[in-house]
Protein backbone atom coordinates (compact mmCIF):
# COMPACT_ATOMS: atom_id res chain seq x y z
CA UNK A 1 0.00 0.00 0.00
CA UNK A 2 1.55 3.66 -1.17
CA UNK A 3 2.73 4.96 2.11
CA UNK A 4 0.06 8.31 1.64
CA UNK A 5 -2.67 5.76 1.60
CA UNK A 6 -1.70 3.72 4.70
CA UNK A 7 -0.81 7.16 6.78
CA UNK A 8 -4.10 8.20 6.22
CA UNK A 9 -5.85 4.67 7.29
CA UNK A 10 -3.74 5.02 9.95
CA UNK A 11 -5.24 8.52 11.17
CA UNK A 12 -8.48 7.10 10.78
CA UNK A 13 -7.90 4.45 13.44
CA UNK A 14 -6.41 7.51 15.37
CA UNK A 15 -9.21 9.10 15.44
CA UNK A 16 -11.73 8.26 18.27
CA UNK A 17 -15.48 7.22 16.63
CA UNK A 18 -17.77 5.64 18.90
CA UNK A 19 -20.88 4.52 18.12
CA UNK A 20 -23.33 7.76 18.71
CA UNK A 21 -19.85 10.34 18.52
CA UNK A 22 -18.61 9.62 14.70
CA UNK A 23 -18.51 13.33 14.02
CA UNK A 24 -14.61 13.81 14.24
CA UNK A 25 -13.51 11.03 11.97
CA UNK A 26 -16.67 11.90 9.44
CA UNK A 27 -14.98 15.76 9.33
CA UNK A 28 -11.97 13.86 8.52
CA UNK A 29 -13.19 11.50 6.06
CA UNK A 30 -14.95 14.21 3.98
CA UNK A 31 -11.91 15.96 3.45
CA UNK A 32 -10.00 13.36 2.37
CA UNK A 33 -12.96 12.63 -0.06
CA UNK A 34 -13.82 15.88 -1.57
CA UNK A 35 -11.25 16.28 -4.26
CA UNK A 36 -12.42 13.27 -5.85
CA UNK A 37 -15.98 13.21 -5.37
CA UNK A 38 -18.71 14.91 -7.79
CA UNK A 39 -21.06 15.82 -4.57
CA UNK A 40 -20.32 15.05 -0.55
CA UNK A 41 -24.06 14.39 0.92
CA UNK A 42 -24.34 14.18 4.88
CA UNK A 43 -27.75 13.52 6.52
CA UNK A 44 -29.46 13.43 9.91
CA UNK A 45 -28.07 10.58 11.35
CA UNK A 46 -24.60 11.45 10.48
CA UNK A 47 -23.61 9.32 7.72
CA UNK A 48 -21.23 11.20 5.58
CA UNK A 49 -21.53 9.90 1.29
CA UNK A 50 -19.30 10.66 -1.71
CA UNK A 51 -20.99 10.41 -4.98
CA UNK A 52 -19.75 9.87 -8.34
CA UNK A 53 -22.15 10.06 -11.35
CA UNK A 54 -24.96 11.90 -9.76
CA UNK A 55 -26.92 11.95 -12.41
CA UNK A 56 -26.91 8.24 -13.07
CA UNK A 57 -29.82 6.08 -12.47
CA UNK A 58 -28.08 2.68 -11.73
CA UNK A 59 -26.95 3.43 -8.36
CA UNK A 60 -24.56 1.40 -6.29
CA UNK A 61 -24.01 2.04 -2.61
CA UNK A 62 -21.08 1.07 -1.09
CA UNK A 63 -21.60 1.53 3.08
CA UNK A 64 -18.55 1.01 5.38
CA UNK A 65 -19.58 1.78 8.85
CA UNK A 66 -17.20 4.32 10.89
CA UNK A 67 -17.94 3.78 14.36
CA UNK A 68 -16.24 1.47 17.09
CA UNK A 69 -17.01 -0.19 19.93
CA UNK A 70 -16.89 1.88 23.28
CA UNK A 71 -17.73 2.45 27.19
CA UNK A 72 -20.30 4.75 28.48
CA UNK A 73 -19.91 6.41 31.64
CA UNK A 74 -22.95 5.23 33.65
CA UNK A 75 -22.24 5.93 37.47
CA UNK A 76 -19.35 8.53 39.20
CA UNK A 77 -18.89 6.46 42.94
CA UNK A 78 -18.13 8.50 45.98
CA UNK A 79 -14.27 8.18 45.57
CA UNK A 80 -13.81 9.14 41.70
CA UNK A 81 -14.37 5.92 40.00
CA UNK A 82 -15.85 5.66 37.11
CA UNK A 83 -18.41 2.88 36.12
CA UNK A 84 -19.38 2.09 32.73
CA UNK A 85 -21.99 -0.22 30.44
CA UNK A 86 -21.25 -1.00 26.75
CA UNK A 87 -21.94 0.76 23.75
CA UNK A 88 -21.52 -2.02 21.41
CA UNK A 89 -20.22 -5.33 21.51
CA UNK A 90 -17.41 -4.83 24.41
CA UNK A 91 -16.25 -8.36 25.68
CA UNK A 92 -15.25 -7.66 29.67
CA UNK A 93 -12.47 -9.86 29.85
CA UNK A 94 -10.51 -7.61 26.68
CA UNK A 95 -11.36 -4.64 28.99
CA UNK A 96 -9.32 -5.78 31.73
CA UNK A 97 -6.54 -3.72 32.72
CA UNK A 98 -6.46 -1.83 29.89
CA UNK A 99 -5.67 2.04 29.51
CA UNK A 100 -8.50 4.32 28.48
CA UNK A 101 -9.55 7.58 27.50
CA UNK A 102 -12.07 9.28 28.41
CA UNK A 103 -14.18 11.64 25.64
CA UNK A 104 -15.18 14.20 28.61
CA UNK A 105 -17.91 16.61 28.18
CA UNK A 106 -14.95 18.86 29.47
CA UNK A 107 -11.69 17.39 28.42
CA UNK A 108 -10.20 14.61 27.57
CA UNK A 109 -8.73 12.15 30.41
CA UNK A 110 -6.24 8.89 30.56
CA UNK A 111 -8.17 6.23 32.67
CA UNK A 112 -6.69 2.51 33.59
CA UNK A 113 -9.48 -0.09 33.83
CA UNK A 114 -8.93 -1.46 37.56
CA UNK A 115 -8.93 -4.89 38.79
CA UNK A 116 -8.41 -6.65 41.99
CA UNK A 117 -5.44 -8.04 42.41
CA UNK A 118 -4.65 -11.79 42.10
CA UNK A 119 -3.24 -11.87 45.75
CA UNK A 120 -6.44 -10.53 46.84
CA UNK A 121 -8.40 -13.18 44.81
CA UNK A 122 -8.68 -11.23 41.39
CA UNK A 123 -11.53 -11.50 39.39
CA UNK A 124 -13.78 -14.99 39.80
CA UNK A 125 -15.31 -16.89 36.77
CA UNK A 126 -17.62 -15.00 34.67
CA UNK A 127 -17.56 -11.35 35.56
CA UNK A 128 -19.46 -8.73 34.17
CA UNK A 129 -18.62 -4.97 33.14
CA UNK A 130 -20.53 -3.91 36.51
CA UNK A 131 -17.68 -5.84 38.06
CA UNK A 132 -14.46 -3.14 37.03
CA UNK A 133 -14.21 -0.06 36.75
CA UNK A 134 -12.22 2.97 35.76
CA UNK A 135 -9.35 4.79 37.85
CA UNK A 136 -9.03 8.77 35.92
CA UNK A 137 -6.98 9.35 39.29
CA UNK A 138 -9.62 11.85 40.80
CA UNK A 139 -9.82 11.50 45.35
CA UNK A 140 -13.78 12.21 45.12
CA UNK A 141 -17.00 12.26 43.08
CA UNK A 142 -16.77 16.37 42.86
CA UNK A 143 -13.27 16.01 41.85
CA UNK A 144 -14.33 13.48 38.91
CA UNK A 145 -17.56 15.33 37.72
CA UNK A 146 -15.58 18.87 36.79
CA UNK A 147 -14.53 16.73 33.75
CA UNK A 148 -16.86 13.41 33.01
CA UNK A 149 -20.74 13.19 33.35
CA UNK A 150 -23.54 10.20 33.09
CA UNK A 151 -23.28 9.50 29.36
CA UNK A 152 -19.90 10.18 28.19
CA UNK A 153 -17.92 8.13 26.46
CA UNK A 154 -14.67 5.94 26.52
CA UNK A 155 -12.47 4.01 23.76
CA UNK A 156 -9.38 2.24 24.51
CA UNK A 157 -5.96 3.86 24.34
CA UNK A 158 -4.43 1.78 22.01
CA UNK A 159 -2.07 2.74 18.94
CA UNK A 160 -2.49 0.85 15.48
CA UNK A 161 0.77 -1.11 14.70
CA UNK A 162 2.21 -2.76 11.78
CA UNK A 163 3.24 -6.24 12.33
CA UNK A 164 5.86 -7.76 10.25
CA UNK A 165 4.87 -4.85 7.31
CA UNK A 166 1.76 -7.13 7.10
CA UNK A 167 -1.12 -6.88 8.91
CA UNK A 168 -2.52 -3.87 11.27
CA UNK A 169 -3.29 -4.61 14.54
CA UNK A 170 -5.10 -1.96 16.61
CA UNK A 171 -8.68 -0.92 18.20
CA UNK A 172 -11.87 -0.59 15.72
CA UNK A 173 -10.68 -1.94 12.67
CA UNK A 174 -14.19 -3.14 13.03
CA UNK A 175 -14.97 -0.95 10.99
CA UNK A 176 -12.88 1.75 9.97
CA UNK A 177 -11.03 -0.29 7.39
CA UNK A 178 -14.46 -0.60 5.69
CA UNK A 179 -14.88 3.46 5.55
CA UNK A 180 -11.06 3.55 4.14
CA UNK A 181 -12.29 1.11 1.52
CA UNK A 182 -15.01 2.85 0.44
CA UNK A 183 -13.36 5.86 0.00
CA UNK A 184 -10.69 4.05 -1.53
CA UNK A 185 -12.78 2.47 -3.84
CA UNK A 186 -14.85 5.93 -4.79
CA UNK A 187 -11.09 7.61 -5.03
CA UNK A 188 -9.52 5.63 -7.80
CA UNK A 189 -13.40 5.20 -9.80
CA UNK A 190 -12.90 8.86 -10.03
CA UNK A 191 -10.09 8.30 -12.16
CA UNK A 192 -12.43 6.06 -14.48
CA UNK A 193 -15.19 6.99 -17.21
CA UNK A 194 -17.72 4.81 -15.26
CA UNK A 195 -21.75 4.28 -16.65
CA UNK A 196 -23.19 4.31 -13.02
CA UNK A 197 -23.92 6.49 -9.78
CA UNK A 198 -21.09 5.40 -7.07
CA UNK A 199 -22.25 6.71 -3.42
CA UNK A 200 -19.65 5.45 -0.57
CA UNK A 201 -21.15 6.12 2.44
CA UNK A 202 -19.20 5.88 5.32
CA UNK A 203 -22.16 4.96 8.10
CA UNK A 204 -22.69 5.59 11.83
CA UNK A 205 -24.15 3.63 14.57
CA UNK A 206 -23.58 0.03 13.13
CA UNK A 207 -22.22 -0.90 16.54
CA UNK A 208 -25.48 -0.06 17.90
CA UNK A 209 -28.31 -0.02 16.08
CA UNK A 210 -27.27 0.12 12.09
CA UNK A 211 -29.46 3.14 12.00
CA UNK A 212 -26.89 5.12 9.74
CA UNK A 213 -27.63 2.08 6.79
CA UNK A 214 -31.22 2.81 7.02
CA UNK A 215 -30.84 6.50 6.27
CA UNK A 216 -28.38 6.28 3.62
CA UNK A 217 -30.10 3.66 1.73
CA UNK A 218 -33.45 5.40 2.37
CA UNK A 219 -31.79 8.32 1.41
CA UNK A 220 -30.24 7.52 -2.01
CA UNK A 221 -32.73 4.83 -3.12
CA UNK A 222 -29.78 2.62 -4.65
CA UNK A 223 -30.37 0.18 -7.15
CA UNK A 224 -28.07 -2.48 -5.64
CA UNK A 225 -26.07 -2.04 -2.48
CA UNK A 226 -22.64 -3.46 -0.72
CA UNK A 227 -21.95 -3.27 2.57
CA UNK A 228 -18.18 -3.49 3.31
CA UNK A 229 -17.30 -4.70 6.72
CA UNK A 230 -15.30 -7.29 8.40
CA UNK A 231 -15.90 -11.19 9.57
CA UNK A 232 -14.14 -13.45 11.49
CA UNK A 233 -10.43 -15.17 10.30
CA UNK A 234 -10.17 -18.36 12.06
CA UNK A 235 -6.54 -19.03 11.53
CA UNK A 236 -4.96 -18.20 14.90
CA UNK A 237 -4.87 -21.23 17.53
CA UNK A 238 -8.18 -22.30 19.50
CA UNK A 239 -10.95 -22.07 16.72
CA UNK A 240 -12.45 -24.69 15.83
CA UNK A 241 -12.88 -24.64 11.94
CA UNK A 242 -15.37 -27.26 11.95
CA UNK A 243 -17.67 -24.91 13.48
CA UNK A 244 -16.57 -21.69 12.63
CA UNK A 245 -15.58 -22.02 8.90
CA UNK A 246 -11.78 -22.04 7.51
CA UNK A 247 -11.49 -17.75 6.48
CA UNK A 248 -7.18 -16.21 6.47
CA UNK A 249 -5.81 -13.56 6.63
CA UNK A 250 -4.52 -12.83 3.54
CA UNK A 251 -6.62 -15.29 1.66
CA UNK A 252 -8.61 -12.49 0.17
CA UNK A 253 -11.98 -11.19 0.07
CA UNK A 254 -14.65 -12.92 2.03
CA UNK A 255 -18.41 -13.04 -0.09
CA UNK A 256 -21.65 -13.93 1.91
CA UNK A 257 -23.54 -16.76 0.87
CA UNK A 258 -27.50 -16.89 2.28
CA UNK A 259 -30.58 -15.67 2.31
CA UNK A 260 -30.12 -12.44 2.37
CA UNK A 261 -27.76 -12.21 -0.56
CA UNK A 262 -28.59 -11.54 -4.32
CA UNK A 263 -26.72 -14.05 -6.69
CA UNK A 264 -26.55 -11.80 -9.21
CA UNK A 265 -23.84 -9.37 -7.41
CA UNK A 266 -22.39 -12.08 -5.78
CA UNK A 267 -22.05 -13.55 -9.81
CA UNK A 268 -20.65 -9.88 -10.77
CA UNK A 269 -18.06 -10.28 -7.95
CA UNK A 270 -16.93 -14.26 -8.49
CA UNK A 271 -16.69 -13.38 -11.98
CA UNK A 272 -14.74 -10.52 -11.36
CA UNK A 273 -12.19 -12.10 -8.85
CA UNK A 274 -11.36 -15.02 -11.53
CA UNK A 275 -10.75 -12.14 -13.75
CA UNK A 276 -8.20 -10.42 -11.52
CA UNK A 277 -7.22 -13.87 -10.74
CA UNK A 278 -7.77 -12.65 -7.57
CA UNK A 279 -8.86 -16.01 -4.53
CA UNK A 280 -12.12 -15.38 -2.99
CA UNK A 281 -13.54 -16.92 0.34
CA UNK A 282 -16.42 -17.55 1.55
CA UNK A 283 -18.92 -16.96 4.95
CA UNK A 284 -22.28 -18.13 5.45
CA UNK A 285 -25.07 -15.94 6.26
CA UNK A 286 -27.77 -17.73 6.37
CA UNK A 287 -30.66 -15.69 7.86
CA UNK A 288 -28.95 -12.28 8.64
CA UNK A 289 -25.64 -10.71 7.88
CA UNK A 290 -25.40 -8.63 11.01
CA UNK A 291 -24.37 -5.80 9.55
CA UNK A 292 -25.47 -3.09 7.23
CA UNK A 293 -26.31 -5.22 4.55
CA UNK A 294 -29.38 -6.07 6.68
CA UNK A 295 -30.97 -2.67 6.96
CA UNK A 296 -29.96 -1.05 3.63
CA UNK A 297 -31.87 -4.67 2.45
CA UNK A 298 -35.17 -3.23 3.88
CA UNK A 299 -35.06 0.25 2.74
CA UNK A 300 -37.90 1.69 0.55
CA UNK A 301 -38.94 -1.05 -2.54
CA UNK A 302 -36.48 -3.41 -1.03
CA UNK A 303 -32.53 -2.95 -2.26
CA UNK A 304 -30.64 -6.29 -3.70
CA UNK A 305 -27.34 -6.64 -1.41
CA UNK A 306 -24.23 -8.38 -1.29
CA UNK A 307 -21.63 -8.18 1.62
CA UNK A 308 -17.83 -8.43 0.66
CA UNK A 309 -15.57 -8.76 4.11
CA UNK A 310 -12.20 -8.05 5.35
CA UNK A 311 -10.37 -11.11 7.38
CA UNK A 312 -10.45 -10.07 11.07
CA UNK A 313 -8.54 -11.61 13.82
CA UNK A 314 -9.71 -10.98 17.81
CA UNK A 315 -13.43 -9.24 16.82
CA UNK A 316 -14.10 -6.65 19.24
CA UNK A 317 -10.89 -6.49 21.22
CA UNK A 318 -8.16 -3.86 21.76
CA UNK A 319 -5.62 -6.06 19.17
CA UNK A 320 -7.94 -6.29 16.14
CA UNK A 321 -5.84 -7.72 13.32
CA UNK A 322 -5.97 -7.26 9.36
CA UNK A 323 -3.84 -8.11 6.32
CA UNK A 324 -2.96 -4.95 4.33
CA UNK A 325 -2.96 -7.11 1.20
CA UNK A 326 -6.65 -8.27 1.84
CA UNK A 327 -7.56 -4.76 1.89
CA UNK A 328 -5.96 -3.89 -1.50
CA UNK A 329 -7.27 -6.73 -3.08
CA UNK A 330 -10.97 -6.00 -1.90
CA UNK A 331 -10.62 -2.49 -3.17
CA UNK A 332 -9.40 -3.55 -6.67
CA UNK A 333 -12.11 -6.23 -6.55
CA UNK A 334 -14.99 -3.80 -6.11
CA UNK A 335 -13.03 -0.95 -8.14
CA UNK A 336 -12.75 -4.00 -11.11
CA UNK A 337 -16.32 -4.79 -10.86
CA UNK A 338 -17.83 -1.33 -11.06
CA UNK A 339 -15.71 0.42 -13.77
CA UNK A 340 -17.37 -2.58 -16.29
CA UNK A 341 -20.33 -1.94 -15.48
CA UNK A 342 -22.90 -0.67 -18.09
CA UNK A 343 -25.75 0.09 -15.54
CA UNK A 344 -28.12 -2.37 -18.00
CA UNK A 345 -27.22 -5.12 -15.30
CA UNK A 346 -30.58 -7.40 -14.14
CA UNK A 347 -30.27 -8.08 -10.42
CA UNK A 348 -33.32 -9.83 -10.53
CA UNK A 349 -32.58 -13.71 -10.12
CA UNK A 350 -35.53 -14.74 -11.85
CA UNK A 351 -34.20 -13.23 -15.22
CA UNK A 352 -32.01 -14.23 -17.51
Amino acid sequence: MEKERLNFLMELLNTPSPSSMEMEIQKRWIKEMRPFADEIKTDHAGNAIAVLNPEAEFKILLAGHCDEIALVINRIDDQGYLHFDKMGGINPKAAVGMKVTILGYEKELTGVIGVNAQHHGGLKGDFGLDDLFIDCGAKSKEEMEQFVQIGDLAVYKREPELLMDRYIAGRGLDNRTGQFIVGEVLRMLSKEDIKVGVYAASTVNEETNMGGAYFAAAGIEPTMAIACDVTFATDYPGVNKNKHGDVRLDGGPVLAKGAPINRKINKLLESTAKSLEMDVQYELTPRMTGTDADKMRLTGKGVPVSLVSLPLRYMHSPVETVSVKDIEEEVSLLVEMIKNMTGNESLNPLED
